[in-house]
């Protein structure tokens, strides 16, 4: 072989070894940190142009004229009497934790920017989520985690409605849903 060919070849290692170094730091740091996650609503909202005055009060006037119980509605759907009002961590390293329910998606997890950040070696960095449907009703849905999440000793395979008072486990982690 000449030279020329064996420098080559020497070159060409070193790169694809660099790069099998480059990909184990970022691989690692993403286990480290998680993946970094944008909002979709966010990013549209900022590149939608924003309505003039007159299309602003078009809009105000036809919420205004919307069926009470329409704007109702809006804002996430009805609530009984024994409808939950908080989310209440029962056991794990966050026991005491409360979250109130205003109709807003809480998601459950090791990433930092989850609503409840389990720090529970058992939980995967987007674990879970528990949302409101149209009936009020809250349902939890896994998130394809490693080890699972548990509703009352079942494991979740689909969303499912979650009782009041019924323990949701996420490794060493309870939560439950209370008035």
């Amino acid at each position: 072989m000449s030279e020329l060919t064996l420098t080559v070849m020497r070159l060409g290692f070193l790169a694809v070894l660099w790069l099998f170094v480059i990909v184990a730091v970022q691989v690692i740091r993403s286990d480290l940190f998680g993946t970094r996650v944008t909002q979709r609503g966010s990013r549209r909202e900022a590149a939608r142009p924003q309505p003039s005055g007159r299309q602003q009060t078009r809009q105000q006037a036809r919420q205004q004229a919307a069926p009470p119980q329409q704007r109702g509605q809006q804002g996430g759907g009805r609530r009984g009497r024994n409808a939950p009002t908080k989310l209440v961590v029962t056991e794990g390293t966050l026991t005491g934790t409360t979250v109130a329910l205003q109709g807003q998606t809480i998601t459950l997890g090791r990433a930092h920017d989850s609503t409840i950040v389990l720090d529970d070696d058992y939980a995967s960095s987007r674990h879970a989520r528990i949302y409101p449907d149209q009936n009020g009703q809250w349902i939890i849905e896994d998130l394809g985690s490693t080890n699972g999440t548990y509703l009352d000793r079942s494991r979740l395979t689909t969303p499912t409605p979650i009782p009041l008072g019924a323990p949701i486990r996420i490794g060493k982690t309870a939560i439950e849903l209370r008035k």
